[in-house]
């Protein structure tokens, strides 16, 4: 949706949305919400788990299964942060071909916000992790880990706080996490991938040729689509490159634009059906056999005197919040736009602070950059809980400081009080929605004449005898 142009003449920056848009975004929140807070379950159950018996945590995360013969002889963290991951790229990437075709990014003065705001919420915390670890004679390895976002967490910690964020803001927040999931998956391809099986990943390469071929042609059925996408992933796996680039891949490839003939794009019925089982599956699963920190010995003592935990600290609270902020206020500052009347620059420095939360992708990236070295990636692991977890509560601090400012917005933005089904700001410009609140109008004062009258009846009865 392209921002209205106020009377000034500049665009508005996180203005209202379009009814659509408004309508997607809420769907894709409440199944977000409800898997942050699964994923905030698991995360509690890994770490209870791993701390009170520590062996049978290992046992079973080191359990290994699968075929042998594929090159795909497991352990259960491996396949959850391998395979279960892919569902939620997959999911990732139809989001953003929606994004691009439909959504926020299609108009480029309009995608200009999100995108720089999320480049520069990546490239911060990537500056400031690279300084901390220079300063301190730490390692430049894990430059990338304080980079993500987690979405469904940051949604977890508003769905506990109890805040009614504006839409705008929930979108932006959205839009946000979207963007920058893709420049995340990027870094685990460029820069995470060691050596390459050519052979593999051409034949992944031909996989995603049929795929898009059957797409293209209109061919149907699951039971073709499954096993062949199962197919591709087992070959990007077995080329080097990190398995989740298939499901990032494939959900780019979906259509995600309506026809006169269709209620919903092919795209958005799958992202539909898939979205529960990435929220409510697939991510809290891995966040159960990623997030097992041992908290024993130095694992949180050393968070804030290691060079790399420290940098993963700062990167997450200070980086992100510095970055997106400063993104925002960059593309306002330069371009003809201004921030929504209703809101105000603290309000997009509490969602700054709120991404801040990375969790998901920030301990996959933390897995890839420190592999081999089991203690790194604890104490790495350790730094990414603490970090989103000083985020978590300073965002909290600063959305309650503004609960009253958001709750009055969001309830005029959800009002309907002809009971239409679309909220009254969307139809104010349309004469039927006056005539109807003018009959409803009517109807209530004649209800509240006949209370009057019946009131005045019965005061005016004479006394009954004793």
């Amino acid at each position: 949706m392209t921002p209205p142009l106020p009377p000034s003449g500049r665009r508005t920056v996180l203005g209202r949305l379009s009814l659509p848009e408004r309508n997607y975004v809420a769907e894709a929140l409440r199944t977000e919400t409800v898997g942050g807070v699964l994923l905030l379950a698991a995360a509690v159950a890994a770490l209870i788990w791993a701390n009170t018996f520590g062996s049978a945590y290992a046992s079973v995360s080191d359990f290994h299964f699968g075929p042998e013969a594929l090159g795909l002889h497991l352990s259960v963290s491996h396949w959850a942060a391998d395979g279960l991951l892919a569902v939620f790229f997959f999911v990732a990437g139809v989001e953003l071909k929606r994004e691009l075709v439909a959504g926020e990014l299609r108009d480029p003065r309009a995608a200009a916000l999100p995108v720089a705001a999320a480049l520069c919420g990546m490239a911060v915390p990537a500056v400031v992790y690279a300084l901390t670890a220079v300063l301190r004679g730490g390692s430049l390895d894990g430059w990338a880990v304080p980079t993500a976002t987690d979405i469904a967490f940051a949604l977890a910690v508003l769905a506990v706080i109890g805040t009614s964020l504006p839409a705008a803001l929930r979108a932006f927040l959205l839009t946000l996490a979207v963007v920058d999931d893709l420049f995340a998956i990027l870094i685990i391809a460029v820069f995470f991938t060691e050596s390459i099986d050519f052979l593999a990943l051409g034949g992944a390469f031909a996989g995603l040729a049929v795929f898009y071929v059957l797409l293209r042609t209109g061919v149907r059925g699951w039971y073709i689509y499954l096993p062949l996408a199962l197919a591709i992933w087992g070959l990007m796996y077995n080329s080097g490159v990190h398995a989740t680039i298939a499901g990032v891949a494939m959900g780019l490839m979906l259509r995600c634009t309506k026809r006169e003939s269709e209620t919903s794009s092919p795209g958005e019925h799958i992202e539909h059906l898939v979205r529960p089982l990435s929220a409510g599956i697939a991510v809290p699963l891995f966040a159960l056999f990623s997030a097992g920190v041992t908290l024993k010995g130095d694992a949180l003592a050393g968070v804030f005197t290691r060079p790399e935990t420290l940098g993963v600290v700062l990167g997450l609270v200070v980086g992100k919040t510095v970055g997106i902020f400063g993104g925002t206020w960059l593309v306002t500052r330069f371009t003809r736009a201004e921030l929504n009347k209703d809101l105000a620059w603290a309000d997009v420095f509490a969602v700054a602070t709120l991404a801040g939360i990375g969790f998901t992708v920030s301990l996959l990236i933390g897995e890839l950059a420190f592999a081999g070295d089991e203690d790194m990636i604890n104490e790495v692991k350790a730094a990414v809980l603490v970090g989103s977890l000083i985020a978590a509560v300073l965002s909290g601090v600063l959305l309650k400081l503004r609960v009253r400012r958001y709750r009055t917005l969001y309830e005029a933005e959800e009002l309907d009080a002809d009971e239409s089904g679309v909220p009254d700001v969307y139809e104010q410009d349309d004469p039927e929605y006056h005539l109807r609140m003018a009959a409803i109008y009517e109807r209530k004062a004649a209800e509240h004449r006949r209370l009057a009258e019946r009131a005045g009846a019965a005061s005016s009865k004479p006394d009954s005898p004793a």
